[in-house]
């Protein structure tokens, strides 16, 4: 296999897709996948014209994506039509290729991205950006995993907790990226725990339900993002809030602790609380600490600090802030809000803008960039 031609071939490839009319990242994606299925077929029969090739090849691969989001994008307008997710019926082709996308021959990061792409239809930018890694390594580890499933049958299918963690990644895609998959996420969910007897399954289903209810609040109508502390939570769906908690409380009593359920537990206690004032921030770090022990996630002791910062003041959660790598996504933004409660507006100023040049999405940014403005016309008022 010539590897260096088809790195050659690849920019000419993508040109000539996009004159066809695909968007660049379609046809990204369409070209990668012509590129694996180049690494399987070439040995055993090179083409007397690889450019060719690959590019009758990679077009029917962005016809193929094409109708499958078409698809996708169908059901989601289904779905979009009741009044709240309801549970599935007892067979379900998509279910089913989760768990086979979750072969026992992947590892399991391997296994949810390979899934997120051929069934959950997210670009491999969108999947980079849900693992916190650069595009390039994320449509590498993609090739891989399909060199390896190419040639092995689907006799085996995968364990509970890879499609766990993959339907947790398409709900929180489908929750803040640009892709809804949350509706979709929760309907599978619910058929998965009607099928399987298991406490993180139900976990899963409460955590989803539980911040689903918030949903409306979110964002503002101008789609600017609104923080967990100003959202009118006179809008929250009582009804998914009371559903989660049951599911919740139903899952910790079985006395089999998971991470999807502590979670939950954190977002139970959000939403229990009627203000923002009156949450109770003690329990919500103590939740923390078990999550932490059983994820040992950098993230997640992030996410502690500002329970820290809230249940023991924000010097506590700086202190806890700093025994953390810096370089961790929204580090800065996380220092900036701690700062600003310990009153120091200038340093938090200066936090947000830099916080904001980080941020992965513009609604995100603009929030940011949004905060630093209102510290630094505070800033200017006082002097």
């Amino acid at each position: 296999m010539n590897e260096a031609l088809l790195r050659s071939l690849t920019p000419s490839v993508l040109g000539i897709l996009g004159r066809r009319g695909a968007d660049f990242a379609a046809a990204e994606d369409a070209v990668q996948d012509a590129l694996v299925e180049a690494v399987r077929v070439w040995p055993a029969d090179p083409p007397r014209d690889p450019k060719g090739w690959l590019v009758t090849v990679a077009w029917r691969k962005f016809l193929d994506a094409t109708r499958a989001d078409a698809s996708r994008r169908r059901r989601e307008d289904l779905i979009d039509e009741e009044r709240a997710p309801e549970p599935a019926p007892a067979v379900d082709d998509t279910l089913q290729l989760y768990f086979l996308c979750a072969h026992p021959s992947l590892t399991p990061s391997s296994a949810v991205a390979l899934t997120l792409r051929a069934v959950g239809g997210l670009t491999t930018r969108q999947i980079a950006q849900a693992y916190l890694v650069p595009e390039a390594t994320m449509a590498q580890r993609i090739s891989r995993a399909k060199r390896t499933v190419s040639g092995v049958r689907f006799d085996r299918p995968g364990d509970v907790a890879t499609v766990l963690r993959t339907l947790y990644l398409v709900f929180n895609e489908g929750y803040s990226g640009d892709v809804d998959l949350a509706a979709e996420a929760i309907r599978l969910t619910r058929q998965l725990a009607a099928a399987i007897d298991h406490p993180e399954v139900a976990g899963l289903l409460a955590l989803m339900l539980l911040h689903h209810a918030r949903r409306d609040t979110r964002t503002a109508p101008d789609g600017s993002l609104v923080p967990l502390a100003e959202q009118d939570r006179s809008r929250w769906d009582t009804t998914s809030i009371a559903e989660g908690v049951e599911i919740l409380q139903a899952a910790l009593a079985r006395d089999r602790l998971g991470e999807f359920q502590a979670q939950a537990a954190i977002a139970a206690l959000h939403a229990d609380a009627p203000t923002a004032e009156e949450t109770d921030w003690v329990q919500i770090v103590e939740w923390y600490d078990e999550l932490a022990r059983l994820t040992d996630s950098p993230i997640v002791r992030l996410n502690r600090t500002v329970a820290v910062g809230e249940a023991d003041g924000p010097r506590a959660g700086l202190a806890a802030l700093s025994a953390l790598d810096d370089s961790l996504p929204r580090h800065t933004a996380v220092a900036a809000y701690l700062h600003e409660r310990d009153g120091d507006l200038a340093t938090a100023a200066r936090l947000y803008a830099e916080a904001a040049h980080k941020a992965p999405n513009l609604a995100e940014r603009d929030h940011l960039t949004r905060q630093a403005a209102r510290l630094n016309a505070r800033i200017r008022s006082s002097t």
